[in-house]
């Protein structure tokens, strides 16, 4: 048993290093074959290695590992060692394959197709990254450290930072290539959220009904989902109140209103978004 229980913790871990590898290649892809050539400078030391293409002709491979190593050893010095070897590894595996594949032709010579199919694929490989537990270094150590020392919050540091490289995309190409810029950055984050989360979202359905035992009854045997009841206090009434939480596939969604519906027409229905839900029924941990 313990055997087969290390020999999974290594799967698990080799998998981690896989995917810090390959997101580290889509990354590079994303950048050679559509970013760069367009001069789409959508944030991150990768868009300044755009910038700095265009003003001095310096490598872009060598600008970017020029600023990740320091960076990520700058963020375990001030921060603490707790980047770990797999986001060391991204922080040089990026720089390589962005070398590697410096020379492959343009995908396309169109800004905009560009800055929405870059952003796409350099959203996937951060994406993955972060599956793997790990990063590529970069920017988000430096907002990291900025936060540390200010106090600013982490999503004010990011957005400045590369607020700052977007905006400087329109002083070394123009205005029209910092717009490009917004695209490519808003791309990036919608597609790591995709990657982290997936393209299902499920309902977290709050009932409050004074038919709670034949409620409960239906939904299990119409919808086939279990429920919570939660203890609550009316803020009116003070009177006591059973909630009755149940958790339902987006598709699963409108059937449950109308079941709702048939019990107790009367019923409180309050609906919210869970963009990921881990469990019995649902996706596995």
């Amino acid at each position: 048993m313990m055997e087969n229980r290390e020999g999974n913790r290594m799967q698990f871990v080799a998998l981690e290093y896989l995917y810090v590898i390959l997101g580290s290649f889509f990354v590079a892809i994303g950048f050679n074959l559509f970013l760069l050539p367009n001069g789409v400078a959508s944030g991150g030391v990768s868009g300044i290695s755009t910038l700095t293409d265009e003003l001095f002709g310096w490598e872009p491979a060598f600008v970017q590992g020029f600023l990740n190593v320091p960076l990520f050893i700058a963020g375990v010095v001030i921060l603490g060692a707790n980047f770990g070897l797999k986001s060391f590894l991204g922080t040089i595996m990026l720089p390589i394959f962005v070398y590697l594949t410096r020379e492959w032709d343009p995908a396309t010579l169109n800004p905009l197709l560009a800055s929405v199919f870059g952003g796409i694929l350099v959203g996937a490989g951060l994406g993955i990254v972060f599956r793997g537990r790990a990063s590529t270094g970069g920017t988000d150590v430096a907002a990291a450290i900025l936060h540390k020392f200010t106090g600013i919050s982490l999503g004010i540091c990011m957005a400045f930072i590369d607020g700052l490289i977007v905006t400087s995309a329109a002083f070394v190409f123009n205005l029209e290539h910092s717009l490009y810029a917004l695209v490519g950055l808003f791309m990036t984050s919608r597609t790591i959220d995709i990657i982290q989360v997936g393209f299902t979202t499920s309902k977290n359905v709050m009932i409050i009904t004074d038919n709670l035992e034949e409620m409960r009854k239906t939904i299990f045997e119409e919808i086939d989902r279990g429920v919570t009841i939660l203890r609550g206090e009316g803020g009116y009434t003070r009177e006591n109140r059973n909630i009755m939480m149940c958790v339902v596939d987006q598709k699963e969604f409108t059937k449950l209103t109308k079941t709702v519906n048939k019990v107790d027409s009367e019923a409180f229905v309050i609906a919210m978004s869970a963009a990921e839900v881990l469990g019995e029924g649902f996706k596995k941990q």
